[in-house]
């Protein structure tokens, strides 16, 4: 093998580094903040909480 070779060979192995995407991030920080709201809910209702109907007449 040459060094030319090689040489090209080194520059066809170096990664290229991709532009990081913003709507990615933007998703990311969406749902771990969804998720967030989520867990604190489960906690703060727990696992006996149960909401029971309220009787609502027609006549007053």
């Amino acid at each position: 093998m040459t060094d030319k070779t090689i040489a090209r060979a080194r520059v066809l192995l170096t990664p290229v580094a991709a532009r990081a995407n913003p709507y990615a991030t933007l998703g990311a920080a969406a749902l771990a903040a969804m998720a967030a709201v989520l867990m604190a809910g489960v906690v703060v209702l727990g696992p006996g909480v149960h909401f029971d109907e309220t009787v609502v007449s027609a006549q007053p």
